[in-house]
């Protein structure tokens, strides 16, 4: 039997969700769709969230969450909410440059930094 391991942490804050990916590694298929259902799942409770992703745990990860984190931008924005990543690893802050995220994402050095842009922001 396979081991199941929570795979996000949510917390709400005064003006923002933070998911915390528990995860050190974001490699396989199966953990990518539990993840996606997990987050999707508290998009879709909330309207026009202020979302929060932060990466502190996260060592490694495939280019398939890249996609990932398209499809919950995407939906983030549909229900007219905001987005923010933070805590990112230097090595994968790497590929996100490579491919040019980082100027599709707003990225933070921590939550504190990413929530204080959202306050900003209204």
């Amino acid at each position: 039997m396979a081991e199941i391991k929570p795979r996000i942490s949510v917390e709400y804050a005064e003006n923002a969700t933070v998911v915390t990916f528990v995860d050190e590694k974001i490699l396989e298929e199966t953990d990518i769709h539990a993840l996606q259902e997990s987050v999707m799942s508290v998009i879709e409770e909330a309207k026009q969230l202020n979302l929060i992703l932060d990466f502190c745990n996260v060592q490694f990860l495939s280019s398939a969450v890249l996609g990932l984190l398209m499809r919950i931008s995407k939906k983030v924005y549909e229900q007219e909410g905001q987005l923010r990543l933070c805590n990112i690893n230097p090595r994968i802050y790497e590929i996100f440059k490579i491919t040019r995220l980082n100027k599709i994402f707003d990225i933070y050095e921590n939550v504190k930094s990413a929530t204080e842009s959202l306050l900003s922001a209204d």
